[in-house]
């Protein structure tokens, strides 16, 4: 789960991390009250689930009132594109109204699971304020490595390593040691999956902060941090995408016209992939489930119908622990009660599939029943792009 700056950074406070004192504001009066409270300048950072903010125009330093009110002004409200949101960008409804800081040095910290070693690794760059994967695909060597064994935590000589590789000045050394250490301890307690700083800050008074923050919580620890669930912002995620939530579905909305109902992620993957290799787009990835009951089938089509984008389906279920009849009579009667009028083609594997099969083509309903993944994916772009 996504969360904002400001939420990110009153997390990472409770561990003392040092951020810059700020307040939020959802209008040009809030934000002109914190600029008084925290004295000028300001910084007027725009709230969205995305980086780039500053290329976007979604970052800016007020050094006057009459700079407050009009950057206020005319980032909130705005549509912000990034080359993280997508052309469609995101609405502006939220401001972080910040202190202003004198930079002397930006570096940039990173903690994330690596699932090839199962261990967090902690991340750090000289190249602050970058966008790390530049950094990644440029200058690879600027990026220094610190592997976590969780058994016994991050030790300080790792914290230390990787200060002396940001080349931070040696009586820092200390203070940037309790930082990092607090740094893990925070990505650890709040079962974070990824926690990013960019950039680490060094300012002119020879004082460390985190000048930015971002921090996504593991959804599966939601349980042990129900908390947490309050900063969840439906105005950031796609409406399709918070109906399937509400159902249990894994569903992520993509660019494509091809949807795709598959009961398993690896599947799903391999479902988007083989579309792909057939000259299509998938217009999803939706996983419902080891349990492809009628009622998740019915839910799973409104939502995939619901994308105006959407010509033809692709449905593919492995029947092991479900049964492939019981799948294609959930199917069956999905599509007659949705009355879905757009071609679906289904590729069903596994216990019983010569009778769910039989069910597909005796419903009277506009199947394409396929022999195996290729022959699906080619039948639901031909079908596709019938259409047009």
């Amino acid at each position: 789960m996504k969360i904002h700056e400001y939420q990110a950074k009153e997390l990472l406070r409770r561990f003392d991390v040092k951020v810059p004192r700020g307040r939020v504001a959802r209008s040009v009066q809030e934000a002109e009250a914190a600029a008084r409270e925290l004295g000028l300048p300001v910084v007027i950072k725009a709230q969205i689930h995305a980086g780039g903010r500053g290329k976007g125009g979604g970052v800016k330093l007020a050094r006057t009132h009459e700079e407050v009110q009009a950057f206020s002004k005319s980032i909130l409200g705005m549509t912000l594109v990034t080359h993280q949101t997508g052309p469609e960008g995101r609405v502006v409804h939220t401001l972080l109204v910040e202190e202003g800081l004198r930079i002397k040095q930006e570096s940039y910290l990173g903690i994330v699971l690596d699932r090839a070693t199962s261990q967090l690794v902690f991340m750090a760059s000289s190249a602050g304020g970058m966008d790390i994967e530049e950094v990644a695909a440029k200058t690879p060597e600027k990026i220094l490595k610190e592997y976590i064994d969780s058994s016994v935590g991050m030790q300080p000589f790792q914290a230390r390593n990787l200060i002396f590789g940001l080349g931070l000045p040696p009586e820092l050394v200390g203070t940037a040691t309790k930082f990092m250490l607090a740094l893990y301890r925070a990505a650890v307690d709040l079962d974070a999956s990824l926690v990013e700083i960019n950039p680490f800050l060094l300012t002119e008074d020879g004082e460390l902060y985190a000048l930015d923050a971002k921090v996504t919580l593991d959804d599966n620890a939601l349980y042990r941090h129900k908390e947490f669930i309050e900063l969840r912002d439906l105005n950031e995620e796609a409406p399709l995408e918070i109906e399937a939530s509400k159902y249990d579905l894994n569903y992520i909305k993509l660019d494509g016209n091809i949807a795709c109902m598959v009961n398993g992620a690896g599947l799903a993957m391999a479902t988007m992939d083989i579309i792909k290799l057939a000259g299509g787009e998938p217009a999803n990835f939706l996983d419902v489930g080891g349990g492809a009951s009628q009622e998740r089938v019915e839910n799973a089509f409104r939502i995939l119908l619901g994308d105006e984008n959407v010509e033809a389906v692709l449905i593919n279920i492995f029947g092991g622990i479900v049964r492939c009849d019981m799948v294609a009579r959930g199917v069956v009667e999905a599509a007659r009660k949705l009355k879905v009028t757009r071609p679906i083609v289904v590729r069903l594997e596994g216990t019983n599939v010569e009778e769910g099969q039989r069910v597909l083509r005796e419903s009277g309903l506009n199947f394409l029943v396929a022999d195996g993944m290729r022959d699906a994916a080619e039948k639901v772009v031909a079908a596709a792009g019938a259409i047009h």
